[in-house]
């Protein structure tokens, strides 16, 4: 029995589960400490910076009552073990990027990001005044996880390459690093597809093990070093468009808190999602002048390219939607991102292309 069969069993079994709904719930008092395992190097910009600001916040919110100790990659459990370890109370929460853990659910990647899928904008109306929310919680119920969204890393970059990207041929045999969907549809283009931790991906570059990597935008890939291994550096990409990262903590752990400390974690993730994303596109723009400086090209891929891989994103998804939990976020996401970006379009684009050609 699968755990999505077990809970639907269990919450409609037996007397003993029935009585102990009409129970008072009982929370966990005094000070607590929280184990939090995240999938990211100690130090690792802008990511392991979130984790530590949505524990730095949950600590002061609760004015000591709740502390968080942060175990970096490799610190307790390693980078996409984090998953593994909350669920089986190994440890209290994580902070991750939920995509790594689409082998558990393919519906994880909409709460991170999917190729050709919803920009930062875009994913936060969707969590905050659509479905996004609910049906994150539907799925962390499956496996015993209460989760929010705590972080953003904005559009992220098409990546580092070992040459030029000329067409869809290109990727034929080329060994490259990139998680989630997008990782699954850059095979189908014939890539041989590797999902590394942050921490490693420098050293697999270096070595040759892998001819190119995705990582995120330029600041946080600057601090990584891809610089000084190649030079040729796509700056917009497919595959994640505005990626979100999460904080789950235990369902069973979370549940045993007071709502007021409930509330202070789910309030810490959203000030932190807001926090990261800002830390994030404020230094970018700063970091690709630095880069080119340096003499890294900046490239486009080729309409070619783009055609291709929204070919094989769209096969991808579609080869998903037997599951019906995935089917419907999928559904959900899409709605909610067609309303979004019809005003957007509309109103902010167009602004920004007239700002852009009157004042230069």
């Amino acid at each position: 029995m699968d755990r999505r069969s077990f809970l639907k069993t269990s919450a409609l079994g037996g007397t003993a589960a029935a009585a102990s709904t009409l129970a008072a719930p009982a929370y966990a008092t005094g000070k607590q400490t929280l184990t939090m395992v995240t999938s990211w190097g100690r130090g690792l910009a802008g990511v392991f910076d979130a984790a530590q600001h949505a524990a730095d916040t949950i600590n002061a919110m609760s004015d000591g009552n709740l502390t968080v100790d942060i175990k970096a990659a490799g610190e307790l459990v390693g980078a996409f073990e984090v998953f593994d370890a909350v669920t089986a109370g190994q440890a209290d929460m994580y902070h991750a990027a939920d995509y790594y853990f689409v082998s558990q659910h393919p519906g994880y990647a909409y709460f991170t990001a999917v190729p050709f899928g919803m920009t930062a904008q875009e994913l936060v109306n969707w969590y905050y005044h659509g479905e996004g929310h609910a049906l994150h919680d539907e799925l962390g119920e499956i496996f015993g996880l209460k989760s929010f969204i705590a972080g953003n890393t904005g559009a992220q970059a098409g990546g580092w390459y070992s040459k030029e990207i000329a067409g869809p041929e290109d990727f034929q045999g080329l060994k490259f690093r990139m998680p989630g969907l997008g990782g699954q549809a850059l095979g189908k283009m014939g890539a041989s597809v590797q999902n590394l931790p942050g921490s490693e991906v420098y050293q697999a570059l270096a070595s040759g093990a892998i001819d190119g990597t995705e990582w995120i935008g330029p600041w946080a890939d600057e601090k990584a070093g891809f610089q000084e291994i190649t030079k040729f550096y796509y700056t917009a990409g497919f595959h994640e468009p505005g990626a979100a990262l999460t904080l789950a903590t235990n369902r069973e752990v979370f549940e045993g808190l007071t709502p007021a400390n409930q509330k202070i974690i789910e309030t810490a993730a959203a000030a932190t999602h807001q926090w990261n994303l800002a830390q994030f596109l404020n230094n970018n723009g700063a970091a690709l002048q630095r880069l080119q400086a340096g003499g890294v090209k900046v490239l486009e891929f080729p309409d070619s390219v783009w055609d291709a891989m929204g070919a094989a994103a769209k096969e991808t998804m579609d080869e998903y939607m037997d599951d019906e939990l995935f089917a419907k976020i999928r559904a959900s996401v899409e709605t909610s991102m067609a309303a979004s970006s019809n005003w957007l379009v509309k109103s902010e684009g167009t602004y920004r292309a007239q700002r852009d050609r009157v004042m230069g």
